[in-house]
């Protein structure tokens, strides 16, 4: 990718890792390295992207600074302090990207992420401007009322279950982040709420979120059978 459409990356780490039982996931160890640092390595290998923006609490904003400092990466890294919603710490990131074309947003928490699915997300978002990562939904999905009974029961075949990197063209996201004020966990949505076309694309079960401490463990042994 060239310079005239080089891309962006914007990490959201600013999460209080509240289901972690005290331990922030984002500095916790993962084949001997914070798991933080796995993300990082992984854009930092992909030739697309030309800058990294890690969006931190403003308490870890020192220790992710240090991390940085500690490591041999090629690619232009800098930090910033996210906000008090996830949508303000990507707006707050998307500000402090230099001019680019598009922007591919990840959540850190997500360590198992590839050079290649982060450019087959590239590729994708090509079509449309606008591509997500995903993996079909493998369990039944029952949708309930308030009372916990059962209304209907949708077909896994059009249910996807959405990942990150989500790629977009920076001008798409950027007027979605500037126009509309909901509370959203999905960088996508705001943009489906614009009435854009949004692209599916094939993430990785492997592409986990550690939200937990047996999200960890997992994460862990995943990362070791890749090494094999």
């Amino acid at each position: 990718m060239s310079k005239k459409n080089g891309a962006g990356a914007v990490i959201v780490a600013a999460g209080e890792s509240k289901r972690m039982g005290g331990e922030d996931k984002l500095f916790a160890p993962l084949g001997g390295e914070p798991l933080l640092a796995r993300v990082i390595d992984a854009f930092d290998s992909c030739p697309a992207i030309e800058q990294i923006v890690i969006v931190i609490r403003d308490e870890r904003l020192a220790e992710a600074r240090r991390m940085i400092l500690g490591h041999d990466w090629s690619k232009e890294i800098d930090t910033c302090t996210g906000g008090e919603r996830r949508q303000d710490s990507v707006k707050a990131g998307l500000e402090h990207l230099n001019k680019c074309e598009w922007v591919v947003i990840h959540d850190g928490a997500r360590p198992l992420v590839t050079p290649d699915l982060i450019e087959l997300g590239l590729k994708t978002a090509a079509e449309t401007g606008v591509a997500v990562a995903a993996v079909p939904v493998t369990d039944t999905v029952k949708v309930a009322g308030g009372d916990k009974i059962v209304q209907y029961t949708p077909s896994r075949e059009s249910l996807w279950a959405v990942q990150t990197p989500q790629v977009f063209r920076f001008d798409i996201i950027n007027k979605a982040y500037r126009r509309l004020k909901e509370d959203v966990t999905d960088d996508a949505s705001l943009v489906e709420k614009m009435g854009h076309q949004v692209k599916l694309y094939w993430g990785s079960y492997d592409n986990i979120k550690v939200t937990t401490p047996e999200d960890l463990v997992l994460a862990e042994v995943l990362w070791h059978k890749r090494q094999e």
